[in-house]
Order: structure tokens, then C-alpha cells, then sequence
């Protein structure tokens, strides 16, 4: 079947031939056979791929459409949307994944037929993976709780609705905040659910989807089901960054060994799923996931189902107003929940049971879900939330923080660096609580800090760093009961010492400043530090310079460079498989190393090599950059261009320091209402021989050494300001 139905935009066109926006524009406009519209806006039309790519291989512009871009392209124009069709996808990759024979059955034939088949065979795979479990008595089995009958279990009708991507009618219970009933006859007479809560597409559904789902077998056959999931599911959130939110990959993984090992685990703001995907998998686990959304509620569950083998329970709905599982008592439970949320239910959950430590105030709907989760943990079980920090200190919270502290509910407080998460301009917290048990609750409380590893650059923070503090101090104070101070870095802090009219939490406020031992030595070290780069960047401040007409140079392009293979250029933006250091466009702007970090990803990441020059394309600034050998090697991050030189024809140097001019930055320059972005193809060089450019280059080289020394004497002169600031305010040096 030719796949006629699936669109592609002007900006897919662009990726599909390699090149920028503004020459699909001219095809359009300079060749009457270039394929029409067939839908979108007149602003924004969209072709149909099939057309395209015969357009672009006629005109010599497109060899093959390379597989993983097929496959996206028709995930992005699916008719019914890409939610859809990356649900379509998911539950193809999960039988050719778990019964590839099935598969590679019901594909030997038409599309028709694969449409016909395909539900029976996804029911099969999916059941045993989405539907309740069920005890020989009706009640739920493995749900953590010994008394819960079924007639109290949540029954989730998904209608079809919930495939498609649109909004579907809210599940319902029984008996959705009220305690569990005591076994009666009727109780256990109760017919217990084993409908999938994860529903199967139809037939007629999944019709228009075959050819992506052929070709996404058929993509799995060379990355691998779950890594295929990952790429499809990547691309639709880089597509669309303002409908979600997501957890970092790394911040997950912290909040994941704070929660530690657990068979029994909760999200229930699960979002694209980024908590329970960071567990370590184990025998006999079970994940609980439910949201609001009900394209992810099915897109989280399907991407568990692809990472390990443990069972999925997947509820849609807003936990806190409709929560799908009343029941449940688990080991764990992570949750990002929204923040700010002021339409919470505060007016029609007042007499909620889950409200142990008082009734959350309008204004604080993340106290609600601090509860939400105690109430779903089993005894003694762990919860860990991310927190915006206003939380910690709102008066309107205080009653509710000092009964979470005096009953032993709240165990640590931890203040991550700027950058962790978004909103990526504060510094959010993480709180780690654990339902008590019928002991008394421990006196102290671990507060930590870990906001100096914010690290340069936006590139976010250095993780590792946070890691190494904040895994060390949690588990020394989980173990103990108490924790040795750290100066400026943790303290455990009696309960009786937070509990004042504010129960301020906020970390930095309770923790002792940084130890003052050898500050004026260090200071001097600083000073003499400054002397020598002060001095280093007078003998290397250029000559006077001389005065000549300007030269008349016969110029060439990047973008003519590039097809004369003089010299190669490429993208960054993708991590790879190999997690190693990113060269973001902040390091090239401010001249630092490496800082950056990218999510894992099946696109191949670009590497660094000595002598490569590095061109930001937004900002506005003529800034560039020649890699040397301490960056070799980098990952090359978003918003970058690498260009490598053929040495037999471009001397690095050369090339660099000519694309750094003004006027050749601002005529390759476009402008939007808010940006600049610079199209590197359009950069202009002169024509010179090679000796000449060597001898531009070793001037240029000389101006970058200079301009280096003069960034470093500035950071050394704001650190000993600061460091005499901090010195004379805390008394650590005197003033004369």
C-alpha cells in the first residue's frame, strides 16, 4: 500500500534533503512540479511524503530516504496525529518484541489482513502486560495490602478515545478515598476486573497505520524494539516542548536511589514515564503509573512494557480528584507533580481521608500530593516528590510541615542547583518522606544543599557531584538517625529546632557556611594567580595596528566550501549511546570546557576533533571557536555547527578567525521577533593559498590566546572580589 495518507511540513522536507527551510521555499517557488499542499495552513501547508520523496529523488536532491527518518515522518503526519500513531507503534514494537513469530505471521500480507490480525495477537501480549491480577478469592494479588476486597478496586473503563489520543470519559471506583471494607460474602462475591486497562486498538484504528507500523518492525530489526520506542518517543517530545514537561534522565536516576530498592512502586503523575523507567529493574516488581493525560497514561505504560518485564498498571485520570488506586499500599512511590496548581480540588476534597497532617490550603497543592503519596505507601515505605522551594517556606503550609516533622513523615529536605529541572531558573527541592511506622518517628531531619554544583554554562548541573553528596549524606543519615555536619553542604537538624512560628525547611537557612579555614590564604593564592594572568596578558596584547585600504579578496562561501569537500560540516544535538562530556553554545560564547549533558538517544552523536572549528548559530554574537586537544573528543551540542577542515585546503585558524567578522556575521544573519540565527552556509572567506592563510591564522591564533588570558583574569578578579565580600562580611578577614 502506498502511504499517501501521511504529511510532512516544509521544515520535515528540509530534514528529509539535508538542508534549511528557506531552500524547500525556493524549490516551491522556482519549479512548477514541485508537489502541492495537501493540508495544513496557508502559513504552514503540508505535502504528502510519498510525493515529496519522489519529487526530491527525480531531482537528484535524495538517494533514500534513510529508515529511522522515514519512520518519523510518518509517525509526525499520521492522520489521526502522532499521539496516536506512536501508540499504534508502541503496541507493534511490544509483539515484535515479545512474539516476534506472531508478528512476522500476520505482516506476510496485505495490509488489510495485518489490520485484521493484529488486534487478536496485541490482546494476547497485552493482557498478561496491562490487565488486574487476580487472587483466587477476587482480591487483587501483589497490591501490597492482605484486606483489600475487590468490590473496592477502581474499574477503569478506556474507551477508544483513549488510543486516539482525545480525551476520554474519567475512570471510576467503587469506593475511590473511603477505607477498605471488611471481607463479607458480598465483598468477595464481587466480579473482579480483567479488562486490560490499557485497551487495544481496533482493527479499522490500526488500518491506517500499517505502513508505519511495517516500518517500524522494520526499524526494530536494526536498533531493537525498546531502543526504537525511545528515538520515536524522543523525537515527539523534542517536537513538541511546550505540551509536556519532563524529568531529566539524571534527576530521575537521583530520585530513584534515594527511593531504593522496591517491588512495589507508584507515579502518579507519571507524565512520559522518566521515575519508574530510572529503577533498577527487579525480580517480581510492579509499576503503578496513572495521569491526567490519556495518550500518556498509554505511552508510559507501553515504554515500561518495552524496558523490562514487570507488570504495568496504568489509570488515567487526576490522582488527586479521581486517584486509581485507592488500595494500593506501595514500597515507593515517586511523583513530579505540577506545580502551582490552584484548581486542585481543594472545594470538593475537603473531608478526604488522605489529608492525615491537615487540609492543604488552596495555594498549596504540592502538600496535597506529599499526602496523596504517604497515603499510598505501605509502613515504613519511601516517597521522594520535587518540589518548587516556596514550599518549604510558605506560611500558608507551616501547619501542615510541623505535623509531617513532629510525626516523623518528612526525613530530608535536599535544595537541588539552578538548572536540575524546569522551570530551570530556581532552585527546586527534593523531599524525601516515609510513612511511619508504630515507632516513634526520628527526631532529626537531613537538610542539604547541593546549589554550588550548578556548574558553568547551561548545560545543567554537575550531576555526579550532586550525586556523590546527596546519596552519601541521605544514607548516613538513613542509617544512623543523625548525619556529621557538613559545612555548607548537609546537617541533620532536630525537629524541635524547626519547629518556630515559620517551619522554614528551606536548606541554605539552617546550614552552616562553608568552613573559613585558610580563607586569606586562599584569597592570596587568587591574588597571585591574578598578578601572573595580568601580566601574561600584557605581553600578549597585539601590536599597534597599521593602516591599509581594505583589501579586495574574491570570496567564497561555507556553503560552496562544503560542496567542494574543502571541508565537511555538521549538526549537534544528539547524545548517542556513549555518555560522555557535551561543548554547549554557552561554552563556546563564555570560552569554557565542556559542561554540557544530552539525553541518551539512537541518532549518532558528533564528536570533536582537534582543529575542528565550532560556530553557534543563535545569539547574535560573532563568536567562534578552533577545538583543541584538551575538548577533543567532546560531544558537539544543540545549537552548534562543527565545521573540519581538509588541512591540504583550510588552515583552522584561518577559516575561524574571518568567520568571526562583523559584517560577514550580520549578512549571514536572520532575524525573528525574539532571536538571531546565523546560517552558516552564507559565512563569506576569502580565496588565498595556503601559505597566506597560514599567515592570517597565526594572527588570528595570537588574538584568540590574548582574549583567552583576558576571560581568565576576569574570573579570577570576580572570584577574589567575591571571596573579600564573603571574607570581610563573615569575619574572616579584617578590614585593615
Amino acid at each position: 500500500m502506498q502511504d499517501n495518507a501521511t504529511e510532512v511540513t516544509a521544515a520535515g522536507i528540509a530534514r528529509l534533503a539535508g538542508v534549511g527551510r528557506a531552500a524547500v521555499s525556493n524549490w516551491r517557488r522556482r519549479h512548477a512540479d514541485f508537489p502541492k499542499p495537501v493540508g495544513g495552513t496557508e502559513t504552514s501547508p503540508s505535502f504528502a511524503l510519498a510525493e515529496v520523496e519522489a519529487w526530491l529523488r527525480h531531482q537528484g536532491k535524495l538517494a533514500e530516504v534513510p529508515l529511522r527518518e522515514r519512520v518519523w515522518q510518518q509517525l509526525a503526519g499520521h492522520p489521526e496525529g502522532p499521539a496516536t500513531a506512536l501508540t499504534h507503534a508502541g503496541f507493534a514494537l511490544l509483539l515484535v518484541h515479545d512474539r516476534p513469530t506472531v508478528w512476522l505471521e500476520a505482516s506476510a500480507g496485505s495490509d488489510e489482513r495485518l489490520a485484521a490480525l493484529l488486534p487478536a495477537a496485541l490482546e494476547q501480549v497485552a493482557a498478561p502486560r496491562f490487565a488486574w491480577a487476580q487472587g483466587e478469592d477476587g482480591v487483587h494479588a501483589g497490591a501490597g495490602t492482605e484486606t483489600t476486597p475487590t468490590v473496592n478496586r477502581p474499574v477503569t473503563v478506556n474507551t477508544p478515545d483513549t488510543v486516539s489520543g482525545k480525551s476520554a470519559a474519567p475512570h471510576t471506583s467503587a469506593a475511590p478515598h473511603t477505607p477498605a471494607a471488611p471481607h463479607t460474602s458480598a465483598a468477595l462475591s464481587a466480579t473482579p476486573t480483567t479488562t486490560p486497562l490499557v485497551p487495544v486498538p481496533t482493527g479499522p484504528q490500526l488500518f491506517p497505520s500499517t505502513p508505519l507500523l511495517r516500518g517500524v518492525a522494520e526499524l526494530a530489526a536494526e536498533l531493537g524494539a525498546r531502543q526504537t520506542f525511545e528515538f520515536l518517543l524522543g523525537r515527539h517530545l523534542d517536537a513538541n516542548p511546550r505540551q509536556y514537561t519532563p524529568t531529566p534522565t539524571e534527576l530521575a536516576r537521583l530520585m530513584a536511589d534515594l527511593a531504593g530498592p522496591a517491588r512495589i512502586v507508584l507515579d502518579p503523575a507519571c507524565g512520559t514515564g522518566a521515575l519508574p523507567r530510572a529503577l533498577d529493574i527487579r525480580p517480581g516488581q510492579e509499576l503503578y503509573v496513572q495521569d491526567s493525560a490519556p495518550e500518556l497514561a498509554v505511552l508510559t505504560a507501553l515504554r515500561l512494557a518495552l524496558h523490562g518485564r514487570a507488570p504495568v498498571r496504568a489509570a488515567v485520570g487526576d490522582s488527586l480528584r479521581d486517584d486509581g488506586f485507592p488500595w494500593l499500599r506501595a514500597d515507593t512511590v515517586l511523583c513530579h507533580p505540577p506545580f502551582n496548581e490552584r484548581n486542585w480540588g481543594h472545594d470538593e476534597l475537603a473531608y478526604d481521608p488522605r489529608w492525615e497532617y491537615g487540609f492543604p490550603a488552596r495555594a498549596e497543592s504540592e502538600l496535597a500530593w506529599v499526602q496523596h503519596a504517604l497515603a499510598r505507601l505501605r509502613d515504613g515505605g519511601t516517597a521522594v516528590l520535587l518540589m518548587p522551594p516556596a514550599t518549604a517556606s510558605r506560611r500558608s503550609g507551616r501547619r501542615i510541615r510541623a505535623d509531617l516533622l513532629r510525626r516523623g513523615a518528612l526525613r530530608a529536605v535536599v535544595a537541588l542547583p539552578v538548572g536540575a529541572a524546569a522551570p530551570y531558573n530556581i532552585p527546586l527541592h527534593l523531599w524525601v518522606l516515609r510513612r511511619p511506622e508504630q515507632a516513634p518517628g526520628r527526631p532529626e531531619v537531613l537538610l542539604a544543599d547541593a546549589g554550588q554544583f550548578t556548574g558553568e554554562g547551561r548545560g545543567g548541573p554537575d550531576w555526579q557531584a550532586v550525586r556523590d553528596v546527596v546519596l552519601d549524606a541521605w544514607r548516613a543519615h538513613d542509617r544512623d538517625g543523625t548525619l556529621q555536619e557538613r559545612p555548607g553542604l548537609a546537617r541533620s537538624v532536630p525537629v524541635i529546632e524547626l519547629l518556630d512560628d515559620d517551619v522554614d525547611l528551606a536548606p541554605a537557612r539552617h546550614l552552616p557556611p562553608p568552613a573559613a579555614a585558610d580563607g586569606a590564604e586562599q584569597l592570596a593564592a587568587v591574588r597571585d594567580c591574578l598578578d601572573a594572568t595580568l601580566r601574561l596578558t600584557a605581553g600578549l596584547t597585539p601590536p599597534p595596528a597599521v593602516t591599509a585600504p581594505p583589501a579586495r579578496w574574491p570570496l567564497t562561501t561555507v556553503g560552496e566550501l562544503a560542496r567542494g569537500s574543502a571541508l565537511v560540516m555538521r549538526t549537534g544535538g544528539y547524545g548517542g549511546h556513549a555518555r560522555g562530556p557535551v561543548l554547549t553554545d554557552h561554552d563556546v560564547l563564555a570560552g569554557t570546557g565542556p559542561s554540557g549533558t544530552l539525553p541518551e538517544s539512537d541518532e549518532e552523536a558528533v564528536l570533536t576533533e582537534a582543529g575542528d572549528v565550532v560556530v553557534p548559530v543563535l545569539g547574535g554574537g560573532s563568536v567562534v571557536r578552533v577545538v583543541d586537544p584538551a575538548t577533543a573528543g567532546a560531544v558537539l551540542g544543540r545549537n552548534l555547527v562543527l565545521l573540519h577542515p581538509d588541512p591540504a585546503a583550510l588552515d583552522p585558524w584561518f577559516l575561524a578567525g574571518f568567520l568571526r567578522g562583523t559584517a560577514n556575521n550580520r549578512q549571514a544573519s536572520s532575524y525573528a521577533s525574539t532571536a538571531t540565527r546565523l546560517d552558516v552556509r552564507r559565512l563569506q572567506l576569502p580565496r588565498l593559498p595556503l601559505d597566506e592563510q597560514r599567515r592570517y591564522g597565526a594572527r588570528f591564533r595570537a588574538l584568540d590566546e590574548f582574549e583567552r588570558a583576558l576571560r581568565h583574569a576576569g574570573r579570577l578578579g570576580d572570584q577574589l572580589v567575591r571571596g573579600m565580600y564573603d571574607g570581610l562580611t563573615d569575619g574572616t578577614v579584617p578590614p585593615g
